[in-house]
């Protein structure tokens, strides 16, 4: 088994018209056996920019720290919000600085540029290699199954609600095909004015 398989995850990045939505898994598990059903892979990062973090749960959490201290020391040097595409060579170094170690995520980051709140979206592998496609990104245990459903759910420019009911219908589809992700879900609607967060029940076995 891939370490990266090792806790189980699920998580995905769509664009819509002028919003971004990003939704993860919440099950928390060591291979086979689940250890929590309320775990909670995505973090704000911004009014605007939030980063999803599938792999090996020790390492989401060293990742996360350093990210927080790195975005902090940024914005109080730079006296501005990080915007997503600076975040995302934030994070890409900070992956690659620890190339021949590797931190065991695969990091996806959604959110809304300054001023144009343009969506953008964002993907790498755990040596930081960038991916910014313009349809969705995928990350995870699941992502085959991920890929399949966002091929035939996503449409360009889709409304909030919309993009909503298409991001919860191709994560739930795909966890029922993954025995390490599931339990449930959680979803976020990032717009220019809001940010709704959701939570979503699903099959639980």
């Amino acid at each position: 088994m891939s370490i990266l398989a090792y806790n189980g995850s699920a998580v995905i990045a769509m664009k819509g018209k002028d919003c971004v939505a990003i939704a993860s898994d919440l099950r928390f598990g060591i291979q086979g056996q689940t250890v929590s059903t309320n775990f909670e892979k995505i973090f704000e990062m911004g009014p605007h920019l939030y980063i999803g973090l599938p792999g090996l749960t020790t390492d989401t959490f060293t990742v996360l720290n350093k990210l927080k201290f790195r975005a902090n020391m940024f914005e109080l040097k730079e006296d501005r919000k990080i915007a997503p595409d600076v975040f995302l060579s934030m994070v890409s170094n900070l992956l690659y600085e620890r190339r021949f170690g590797p931190f065991f995520v695969e990091p996806i980051i959604a959110g809304l540029k300054p001023k144009t709140f343009e969506p953008f979206i964002a993907s790498m592998d755990l040596l930081g290699c960038p991916n910014k496609p313009e349809d969705f990104v995928v990350a995870g245990t699941a992502s085959e199954q991920l890929y399949g459903m966002c091929e035939a759910l996503w449409e360009p420019d889709l409304s909030p609600e919309d993009l909503f009911e298409t991001i919860s219908q191709a994560l739930v589809n795909a966890c029922d095909r993954d025995a390490l992700s599931g339990w449930g879900a959680s979803v976020y609607i990032i717009e220019k004015d809001k940010v709704t967060h959701r939570r979503i029940k699903t099959r639980m076995d």
